[in-house]
């Protein structure tokens, strides 16, 4: 038995480390030309470009040629890859697939050999894979409200600029130099793809797809009929600008309400599972039982997906949409 303990241990090592060395392996120069053609990838699945992009290859999700053939087939992909470049993150999806394989395995062979219970190691298997998912969410939603709060004044300053006299790309350069991250990142993203030749309609499109917030699609929306109609650019940013401060007050003072039913929420989630871990250390013998017994997995599965159930419903009370 203390054989089979430590070879699995050396396995669980040895594949903790193989998954560390593939996931810090990135091939800068790769990234680059990625970033680059991603611009124009997207243009053409809108089917706003006439110029013959057959040979544009397909997104890279990993650095392994066999492990990008098999994400390549996969439809969920490019999902995962567009959450992540949304989150701000350098690394292809590839690296995160990898994190949650390794994390789970590691997860459930430690707790599998060190309680003998299969449900407990499945739920731990479960919990550790979804931490890098979670950790990309995460940040995601970090970067995003950082995003939104600070594009009111991106508005402005863009607003300034065209009041100047400058051009409205001109108003883009400005931004992506003085303005603050991530909103810089993202225009000065969107001043290159324009700068390098494609339209200024699609670049602002991929901004729309890299940011995916009602802000921004409203900033685009009205860019784009603004072009096409006319009118005064300065006051339409302005109006802009005031529009999305007062929506970004109403949010805050809708967060500021429903603060304490959020805190109830996580109360009432964490008390189950947090009693059971004190019983299971303080005592035992009296939690062994829904192990053991036939009827406890069923129990806890049952109470699990309440659990489960009670959160969605709150969460859907205390978020409010504005």
């Amino acid at each position: 038995m203390a054989l089979l303990i430590a070879l699995l241990t050396f396995i669980v090592v040895l594949v903790v480390f193989g998954g560390i060395w593939m996931l810090t392996g990135a091939d800068k120069r790769q990234e680059i030309v990625r970033n680059r053609m991603e611009a124009v990838r997207k243009a053409e699945k809108r089917g706003e470009v006439s110029l013959d992009l057959k040979l544009v290859r397909d997104e890279l999700y990993s650095s392994l040629p066999q492990f990008q053939r098999l994400l390549i087939r996969m439809p969920w992909s490019g999902r995962l890859q567009t959450y992540i470049t949304q989150a701000g993150l350098k690394v292809k999806a590839g690296k995160v697939v990898l994190w949650i394989a390794v994390l789970g395995f590691a997860a459930y062979v430690f707790v599998a050999f060190s309680y003998n219970q299969d449900l407990l190691a499945i739920l731990a298997c479960l919990f550790a894979a979804s931490l890098p998912i979670l950790f990309v969410a995460w940040k995601r939603h970090r970067r995003l409200s950082k995003f939104e709060e600070h594009f009111p004044e991106t508005l402005d300053l863009i607003g300034r600029a065209v009041r100047a006299g400058h051009a409205f790309t001109t108003g883009l350069e400005m931004v992506s130099k003085e303005a603050a991250e991530p909103v810089a990142g993202e225009f000065r993203t969107t001043f290159e793809e324009q700068n390098f030749g494609l339209p200024l309609r699609d670049a602002l499109l991929n901004l729309t797809e890299r940011v995916p917030l009602i802000d921004v699609r409203l900033f685009v929306t009205a860019l784009l009929v603004q072009k096409e109609t006319g009118g005064n650019l300065a006051e339409l940013l302005d109006e802009l600008a005031r529009v999305m401060r007062e929506r970004f007050q109403i949010y805050r003072d809708v967060k500021v309400r429903t603060a304490q039913g959020k805190l109830t929420a996580a109360i009432l989630m964490a008390l189950p599972l947090g009693m059971l871990i004190v019983m299971r250390t303080l005592n035992p013998s009296y939690v062994t039982v829904l192990f053991t017994d036939p009827l406890g997995p069923k129990l806890l599965g049952a109470a699990a997906f309440m659990q489960i159930l009670g959160a969605v419903v709150i969460w859907k009370i205390v978020h409010i949409e504005v």
